[in-house]
């Protein structure tokens, strides 16, 4: 039985879920990829604000494709989180609390989520028209310019992911590996 969160991410959310929980999200999240991450970080050394508030914010790591008429989104499956590793860090010191991707962190991510209590989530590449019906509301607010890397903010309800890293340092994909070491 998946778990249900109401967004923002709390601490207290965040003890409650381990790594291999199944989560549904309802909420705000917001989106920004690649070049997105690279403003942002460019934006705090220079000491001015980020386009939102990041205290206690889930990003989502995607890129959507156009919506179709009547739709509020395109496909909206994630893309390979390894590519903010050198950016995340970052933003979990700034008060980040979830992301959502796919693929394995860096140590130094891993090592912030647990410093920090954020977490990892893991949604399912392929299925990027499935997720998009759980997308309500979709909206720019940020580098514009950038097209599908811009910054939006999602209103999502019973969004799916599963929990990869938790706030103790728990990381599905190396549980995964260890179930079926030989030797």
């Amino acid at each position: 039985m998946a778990k249900k969160i109401i967004l923002p991410l709390t601490d207290e959310a965040s003890k409650d879920i381990k790594a291999g929980d199944d989560v549904l999200l309802t909420g705000i999240i917001y989106v920004a990829r690649d070049a997105a991450h690279k403003r942002m970080i460019e934006a705090l050394d220079q000491g001015k604000p980020l386009p939102f508030d990041i205290k206690g914010q889930t990003i989502y790591f995607m890129g959507p494709s156009p919506a179709r008429p009547g739709q509020v989104i395109g496909s909206a499956g994630p893309t390979t989180s390894g590519r903010m590793d050198s950016y995340s860090p970052r933003l979990i010191v700034e008060g980040l609390k979830g992301m959502i991707g796919k693929g394995m962190r860096s140590v130094a991510v891993k090592e912030a989520m647990k410093q920090y209590k954020a977490v990892y989530f893991g949604a399912i590449g392929g299925t990027g028209a499935l997720i998009s019906k759980r997308i309500k509301k979709s909206e720019v607010i940020a580098y514009e310019e950038l097209g599908t890397e811009a910054v939006r903010r999602l209103e999502v309800e019973d969004f799916p992911v599963t929990v990869i890293n938790d706030i103790y340092g728990g990381d599905l994909y190396e549980e995964g590996k260890a179930k079926y070491r030989i030797g």
